[in-house]
């Protein structure tokens, strides 16, 4: 996929000369054909997020080729996750190094060297070697990947584009799951690993971040990133100037990095990050799925577990796309707040359903009613909570720290990722399943009062705007025009 469009002499008549013309509109094809490139990168990575369900299931059977005990399978799951929280640190160094596309590039290395590895493996330790490199890669494609795709967007659709990035990920989970279904798990690496293959083919030739080039003193080749991606009929002028003097205005400051990490816009903007990673982590959605088999056998259905989790990604799917589709329209506040409210509600349902099981009740009185919480529960997690933390990270940490800042927050989710899966069944015999639905239901609650009052609106908002929004420095602003997405 060819996304540059070379610069000629004649191409500098891309904005129109005569005096009081309307400036072309910039072209968003290229920021989508650009975003779904790298989108491949990330269904990959949801791939090895979602290998487990199906391939654990036939690997805790005593026929299988290796087969596996409970707590080597436990393992197996847990070292993703762990491995995940350590990939995601240098990650957050390597986009500030060696820019954006390149470290999303060599993330196809690892992951793919992590499936050959699992269709090889004839030993336990050799599959968690290999998802612990599948784990490291995962963390590192959820700390690099909203960074490109916030810093390449235009403001009018960054929305759309950032949250593109959890809504990929699900795909992955979903793709496993319909391969899983199809093929025995010995065959599953080798559908997964291809996808890395196609990712380098169509990433290839995609620009890098205009940010990243201006960063480094490279101007002509941010300038030329910006017409490959707003197309040659845009002035991109306007919106070079606007990230130059951000750019340079912090330079001149000449703050090392450490204390740059250390100031209070990044603390605060950092501390954001991680509360939303808590809140989308213990919403319970590892919960509600871990316990979807039960629920739709106490109900009757008749469903086999593939396909009850089919239904779970496909759910989780269609929201995200939802989310996708309608966060730069409703904004991301509007839709964290519906989608704690409602999880919260389902939880409750949930907690109530489990309350009155562990009695003895005759729990099919309750009829599809446990079965539709889930249903709700997964598409609420997938328009808020799943897919808005990773856009709104990009979004609100400021460019000198935006890499270092990700990796961290990712690194943060991916141990909480981890705790959760340890640490739930031990909570859950200890409390019971009533209560630990409730205690997450009250955990949403308070996830609706920290997107009220916390969380600031993005919608629509430049990255500078939003720095100056959160942090109050709109006196400092110069007035500028605003016209087409560009200040």
């Amino acid at each position: 996929m060819n996304f540059k469009e070379g610069k000629t002499e004649a191409d500098e008549s891309h904005v129109s000369m005569i005096p009081g013309a309307p400036e072309a509109q910039s072209s968003k094809t290229p920021q989508y054909l650009v975003a779904m490139a790298v989108s491949i990168i990330m269904v990959s990575a949801g791939t090895t997020i979602g290998w487990s369900s199906p391939a654990l299931v036939e690997m805790r059977s005593p026929n299988a080729t290796l087969p596996l005990t409970v707590e080597e399978g436990s393992w197996v799951s847990s070292l993703l996750a762990i491995g995940a929280c350590i990939g995601s640190i240098p990650a957050g160094s390597m986009v500030e190094q060696i820019g954006r596309k390149w470290t999303i590039m060599s993330l196809s290395v690892p992951t793919t060297v992590s499936w050959i590895l699992m269709h090889c493996a004839t030993t336990v330790n050799m599959v968690y070697i290999a998802r612990f490199i599948a784990g490291i890669s995962l963390g590192a494609v959820c700390a690099a990947c909203p960074v490109y795709l916030v810093e390449i967007a235009e403001d009018s659709i960054r929305g759309t584009l950032g949250s593109m990035f959890q809504l990929m990920l699900v795909t992955g989970v979903m793709y496993t799951y319909v391969i899983g279904a199809i093929f025995p798990y010995t065959e599953l690496p080798l559908f997964c690993g291809v996808l890395n293959i196609i990712f380098v083919v169509l990433f290839f030739k995609a620009p890098e971040s205009p940010i990243y080039l201006l960063q480094k003193g490279r101007k002509d080749e941010a300038e030329d990133a910006l017409i490959c991606l707003r197309g040659k009929q845009y002035n991109v002028h306007k919106e070079l100037e606007a990230m130059e003097e951000e750019i340079n205005s912090k330079k001149a400051e000449k703050v090392p990095f450490l204390k740059e990490l250390s100031k209070r816009s990044s603390v605060l903007s950092l501390l954001v990050c991680l509360i939303l990673m808590f809140f989308q982590q213990l919403s319970g959605i590892n919960v509600v799925i871990f316990f979807m088999e039960s629920i739709f056998h106490d109900a009757g259905s008749t469903l086999s577990p593939d396909i009850s989790t089919i239904i779970a990604g496909v759910a989780q799917m269609l929201a995200t796309l939802g989310s996708t589709v309608l966060i730069d329209y409703t904004g991301r506040r509007i839709l964290l707040q519906i989608s704690s409210t409602v999880m919260a509600l389902c939880l409750a349902v949930l907690g109530y359903y489990f309350h009155e099981k562990t009695k003895g009740s005759d729990v099919t009185q309750f009829g599809s009613i446990p079965v539709i919480a889930v249903v709700v529960f997964i598409i609420m997690y997938g328009i808020g909570f799943g897919p808005i933390p990773w856009l709104m990270s990009g979004e609100i940490l400021p460019p000198e720290v935006k890499g270092t800042g990700l990796g961290i927050a990712s690194s943060f989710k991916w141990f909480l990722a981890f705790a959760v899966t340890k640490a739930f069944q031990p909570i859950n015999d200890a409390l019971g399943p009533a209560t630990s639905y409730w205690i997450f239901a009250l955990i949403c609650i308070t996830g609706f009062f920290f997107s009220t009052f916390v969380i600031i609106e993005t919608k629509g908002k430049s990255l500078i705007e939003i720095q100056e929004e959160m942090f109050g420095k709109k006196g400092k602003k110069k007035k500028t025009k605003k016209s087409n997405g560009v200040v």
